[in-house]
């Protein structure tokens, strides 16, 4: 890909609510560190089968009250009934949260059969019909898979699915994490090919433990590069090397990918204020 003149990329940060209601002050903590960064935005992680919906709400409202930065709060198909989306929604709007995340989202381990079969919604374009239908002036980002997502025979097919989210009224793309810049390239081309025009944040997951290798990267569907391999095998053994040679890692992804001129970089944060900042002061 040739390298583009440099432009404003726009960084932003992903953080997930806190799973106990006695560990909002350190949450709000962690964000007033984040916040200092100045993201171009935060986005907030939903809790499967809308567990922690509340909690999505009250995060993505400090960021965007207290903070004043553009939260994006994420919301799942699995689990979200109609009435329970538009209660979401009703929260989010009286918080002043205008933009969210349309996700499928994974099947809790829990849930049965019966109520998996039952949601209201099968995929996130239809989902993203309705909250359009819902609330026209909603912005709705949606997801994108550089290496298709997992559960799909094809990239043309995935390619489609990501078109029918554009068509149903979402306004830009978050990818899932990658570890190979080479694939993110590839899908953009063929993204572009296909007819999808909506901006497409490459999403970046620094892997700073080598336990990290672990649900979210195999859910991911990421390939696994030989330099990273390579990293684990010489670092997994020792914390903090492994931490800086994460770091060090997801930093040249992220150069190249400002030097290639893509819309926007989506880093998975994980309620990490340390590493964000270092990955800002290097990026910078």
């Amino acid at each position: 890909m040739h390298i583009s003149q440099p432009k404003n990329i726009p960084i932003s940060f992903e953080v997930f609510p806190p799973k106990n209601d006695g560990e909002f002050e350190t949450a709000f903590a962690t964000l007033d560190k984040l916040g200092a960064l100045k993201p171009a935005f935060i986005s907030v992680t939903y809790g499967a089968g809308g567990s922690n919906s509340k909690k999505t709400v009250e995060i993505a409202s400090y960021i965007q009250n207290r903070l004043q930065l553009p939260a994006l709060a994420h919301i799942t198909c699995v689990g979200s009934k109609k009435e329970n989306l538009r209660d979401v929604l009703s929260s989010l709007k009286a918080a002043g949260v205008t933009r969210v995340l349309a996700l499928r989202g994974d099947r809790p381990r829990d849930m049965t059969d019966e109520q998996y079969a039952s949601r209201d919604f099968e995929h996130a374009s239809d989902m993203i019909a309705y909250l359009k239908e819902l609330e026209p002036e909603l912005h709705i980002a949606a997801a994108c898979y550089p290496e298709k997502h997992y559960e799909c025979f094809s990239m043309q097919s995935d390619l489609g699915y990501l078109k029918l989210k554009q068509d149903m009224g979402a306004e830009d793309l978050i990818s899932q994490m990658f570890f190979d810049n080479d694939y993110f390239y590839e899908f953009l081309e063929k993204a572009r090919r296909r007819g999808i025009t909506l901006p497409i944040h490459a999403g970046i997951m620094p892997v700073t433990s080598a336990g990290q290798l672990g649900t979210s990267i195999s859910l991911s569907g990421a390939t696994i590069p030989k330099a990273f391999a390579d990293m684990i095998a010489r670092y997994g053994d020792s914390p903090e090397d492994m931490r800086k040679a994460g770091i060090d890692y997801a930093v040249r992804q992220i150069i190249d990918l400002q030097q290639n001129g893509v819309d926007g970089i989506h880093i998975y944060t994980m309620n990490k204020p340390k590493m964000a900042a270092e990955i800002m002061e290097a990026i910078r």
